[in-house]
């Protein structure tokens, strides 16, 4: 990690291993920010200084997996006492120019519907399938673009998952639907790569089967197509001298059931599960619940666990609570999304909070 005791900057010369292992017992705290390439040098410094002079000690930072305007970011965030992390929207590839190109690297519904043509809930959801291996191999590709960046931390996997099956509850009523089962439409993947491989292991037609909900080596099936594009994407990270991180779903049952990841059984250094009570309909306790399930999961392996909180429409002192439940829980930070979206109030709590955990 980037930073010595509050305030300190980063010794020149540290690699991220290395300064990882000084703060590890910290309790940490990230932002997540989307890059524009459009904005100034001095615009991007100005705004790392506020997190750095407010208690954070890291950004996670989208850049659409451009390596170049990572390379560019990457110093300025540093030179301001920042870890930086490569954060990749990997199997949800909106807009990917490569990927389009190749209509079948594209998941395939229930319905027979393609993501190429057929985007589920909302235009940018545009999911690759992770049998496929041209498909895996362009995500993975793309990972080793960033892992190469110098003086990135992490390759940092969102979207490392299937569309979601269901919903949060909380998000329902926007798409006026109601999810008691799971629904054709929105149940990945069945293209032609998923079907003949899972067909050739257990000799049965995922597209035959009355109820496939209820096929529980076809549900592994699928979690394990997951895994294998982590334990993947590990593996180059460690090459480059850089962890692999990851924003995931509150806690691995929660996860496994809504969108078919199950990150307890990951090759990950630090799992960033996005606690969003807000889209649960949950109060900021369930910040805690969540937490310490994923902490429990995870108590047999070397993943450390750091609570995602989303930080629009929370109060100051409900924000103050949300990080005292996840650090009791376990956690060993705290990240918000998104950067841009915390308010000086906000800023406050994170700053004061910094000083004495």
């Amino acid at each position: 990690m980037s930073c010595g005791p509050q305030g300190q900057k980063e010794e020149k010369g540290q690699t991220p291993a290395t300064v990882q292992a000084e703060k590890e017992q910290a309790f940490k705290f990230w932002t997540w920010i989307t890059a524009d390439k459009q904005r100034t040098d001095e615009s991007y410094t100005e705004e790392f200084r506020k997190y750095r002079d407010n208690g954070l000690d890291a950004v996670l930072i989208n850049t659409n997996t451009d390596p170049g305007l990572l390379a560019r970011l990457t110093p300025l965030a540093r030179e301001e006492g920042l870890e930086v992390h490569a954060w990749i929207m990997a199997m949800n590839r909106p807009g990917d120019s490569v990927a389009l190109q190749h209509p079948e690297w594209y998941a395939v519904s229930r319905e027979g519907k393609s993501c190429f043509d057929h985007r589920p809930y909302v235009d940018y959801y545009q999911w690759l399938c992770p049998t496929r291996p041209e498909s895996r191999g362009h995500v993975l590709e793309l990972v080793e673009g960033l892992a190469e960046v110098e003086g990135v931390a992490s390759v940092h996997l969102d979207y490392i998952r299937y569309s979601d099956i269901f919903l949060p509850v909380g998000l329902l009523p926007k798409y006026d639907l109601e999810q008691e089962t799971e629904l054709p439409e929105f149940d990945f993947c069945y293209c032609d790569a998923c079907v003949a491989e899972f067909e050739k292991i257990h000799h049965k037609n995922p597209r035959e089967m009355e109820n496939p909900a209820i096929d529980m080596e076809w549900k592994q099936f699928r979690l394990n197509k997951v895994r294998d594009v982590v334990n993947d994407a590990y593996e180059i990270a460690h090459k480059h001298g850089k962890i692999l991180t990851a924003a995931v779903f509150p806690y691995p049952e929660m996860a496994d059931h809504m969108v078919r990841q199950r990150w307890d059984k990951w090759d990950v250094d630090v799992v960033l599960p996005m606690i969003y009570h807000s889209f649960y309909n949950e109060e900021t306790d369930w910040i805690g619940f969540a937490t310490k399930q994923g902490v429990e999961d995870l108590k047999y392996k070397d993943t450390q666990l750091h609570t995602g909180i989303y930080v629009p429409e929370m109060s100051a002192d409900e924000l103050k609570k949300a990080i005292h439940y996840a650090r009791d829980n376990g956690a060993k930070g705290a990240a918000f999304f998104d950067g841009p979206a915390l308010t000086d109030e906000q800023l406050e709590v994170i700053k004061e909070t910094s000083e004495t955990l």
